[in-house]
Parts: structure tokens; C-alpha cells; sequence
């Protein structure tokens, strides 16, 4: 399971990659609205961050097809040819995903709540679906049994599109997802810290500094 930054901070993104193995960012507008920068002059700065081999989402903001491609073209004319665009997965988004695909433009269908949509995505071109993960949960629905269903219809039907599973609470969520077999998962900041983050870690090198310190005086080899 590969691990993206759900986050358009540039503080944020440059720590957890200093720190983390991290394999792209993601963005919606919800995201890019927080940050108090030109949103083309933020995206620009986050591929100058990661670098170009790394993956940037960037989603569309129109509802109707024909202007959501529109505004693909726009995204990579003005950021680069690696960018993947994120299509809602709406009735207007499909006929994008359609002609995306066919224009050699990857898509992630986002915005999934079942797992009926991520295969219709699928079956339009998709190159990525995001299962809601929490979001579902809210709905009284189960997140983590859509993502496994969704990698059983892929299998099932051997299409090439893989998940990358999104909205997350807690990292038990997260860890679910790995285990269903979730290829991606993209999450904030304060969540992927915690994935890496066990308080007994801490509390074990802290016993072996005062054993080393305590025998040898000094803390260092």
C-alpha cells in the first residue's frame, strides 16, 4: 500500500516527506481553498516540492462535462503533463472520465460512496477510484466493505484500475484498507503521522538511552 498527503500545506508536505516514504499529494477544493495563496501558484509549488516523478491530483470544480474537460487541459497546461485529474463520480463526470480517457488524460474518480460507481468509473477510463471511507461510514454504511468489494469487482472483472481509498478518521481505518488490499490510500497530515507513531516506540529508546547512559556515561557510540 502506497501513501499519499491529503493536504495542499507546503510545511506539511515537505515534513512528512523529509520524514516519510510518500508517494504524492492529493488535492480537492475544499483543500486548496484553506491555503491563503493563488491555487495554481500553490499547485506549482507542491510539484516543485515533491518533484515531477512523484503523484499530484488536482480536481475538477465544473459540473458539466464538456467544461470538466476543459478544465483537465487547463490543469496540465498550467502545472505539467503528469498530473492526474480527479472527475466526481456524477452523471457528468462519467461522460469526462469517457473522453479524458480517450484524449490519454488519467482520471480518479472520486466522490465514490459504492462500489457500483467504482466499477461504471472503471469501465469509463478511469485510472484511479476514491472510495469515501469515513464518509460512508457516516451514511450508515460500511467504508472498508466498499473498498474490499471494489477490489473484488476489479479482480472479478480483471480491470486495471486500483483504489486509492480516501476520507479517514483514525488510523484503524487505514490499517483495514491495507489489509483488503487497497493499493493507495491518501490521508492527512495528522493521520499519517500517527501511522508511523506508537507511544511504546518512544518509551523503549528512552529505557535504552538510560541503560547505555547510566553504564557508559555518555550518549554516544
Amino acid at each position: 500500500m502506497k501513501i499519499l498527503i491529503d493536504s495542499a500545506n507546503i510545511h506539511s508536505i515537505k515534513q512528512l516527506s523529509d520524514y516519510y516514504q510518500i508517494e504524492g499529494v492529493t488535492t480537492n477544493p475544499t483543500i486548496l481553498a484553506k491555503e491563503q495563496s493563488d491555487y495554481l501558484q500553490q499547485l506549482r509549488e507542491i510539484r516543485q516540492l515533491i518533484g515531477e516523478n512523484k503523484m499530484l491530483f488536482v480536481q475538477t470544480i465544473s459540473e458539466n462535462a464538456t467544461d470538466i474537460v476543459e478544465e483537465a487541459k487547463k490543469i496540465i497546461s498550467e502545472i505539467d503533463e503528469n498530473v492526474y485529474i480527479k472527475v466526481p463520480a456524477i452523471r457528468e463526470g462519467y461522460k469526462a472520465m469517457k473522453e479524458l480517457n480517450q484524449l490519454g488524460i488519467d482520471t480518479l474518480a472520486t466522490a465514490i460512496y459504492t462500489a457500483q460507481q467504482a466499477l461504471m468509473a472503471a469501465r469509463c477510463g478511469a485510472a484511479y477510484v476514491a472510495p469515501y471511507v469515513n464518509r460512508i461510514d457516516n451514511v450508515s454504511g460500511d467504508g472498508i466493505k466498499v473498498v474490499s468489494e471494489i477490489i473484488e469487482l476489479f479482480i472479478t472483472h480483471r480491470l486495471k484500475t486500483e483504489v486509492l481509498a480516501a476520507s479517514f478518521k483514525n488510523v484503524n481505518q487505514v490499517h483495514k484498507c491495507s489489509l483488503v488490499g487497497a493499493q493507495f490510500v491518501t490521508a492527512s497530515p495528522d493521520i499519517i503521522e500517527e501511522l508511523h507513531f506508537h507511544p511504546c516506540s518512544e518509551l523503549s529508546v528512552d529505557q535504552f538511552t538510560i541503560d547505555w547512559k547510566e553504564r557508559f556515561g555518555k550518549l554516544t557510540i
